[in-house]
């Protein structure tokens, strides 16, 4: 396994969407979140979602994930992901990304550039009492924190 990249600005400035289900039954999301490093001795993502996010369900009814990471041109496609929720309608139809099992277990995308396939080691709410005082008021006023999803990555596409 091999992946380079600018870890620093992939998730902040490129995005990257978070997939959980299969083929049949999944739903993304853009994410903006994530760290990528070296936990217990394996490569692991780290990405963070509400629990107000539709995703979150798949996340935690599902034991894979995937991110998915995008040439610029799709940004357009990826502000519509994350800016609408599955529960409303097919907005994966409506961002004209094509889905893909990546596994029998797992769903990524045509248009990728990379995709981590990743096995959850460990899913864990944020403390609210535990975050600095400026990311409560910025993001934390009105919805729970977030829950930091830890996947082992089994594969890279």
């Amino acid at each position: 396994m091999n992946f380079t990249a600018d870890i620093l600005t992939l998730f902040d400035e490129k995005w990257a969407l978070v997939t959980a289900g299969t083929k049949e039954s999944f739903n993304t999301m853009t994410i903006s979140w994530g760290e990528m490093g070296t936990l217990w001795s394996k490569p692991v993502v780290t990405v963070y979602v509400k629990p107000v996010r539709y995703t979150h369900e798949f996340m935690e009814k599902n034991e894979y994930f995937t991110v998915s990471f995008f040439d610029e041109k799709y940004k357009k496609a990826l502000g519509l992901l994350g800016s609408r929720s599955g529960r409303d309608g097919d907005k994966v139809a409506e961002s004209g990304l094509t889905p893909k099992a990546v596994s029998d277990v797992a769903v990524g995308f045509e248009e990728a550039e990379r995709t981590l396939v990743c096995r959850k080691a460990l899913s864990q709410d944020l403390d609210i009492n535990a975050i600095p005082d400026f990311a409560k008021e910025t993001y934390y006023k009105t919805e729970a924190p977030h829950t930091m999803f830890v996947g082992v990555i089994e594969a890279i596409l």
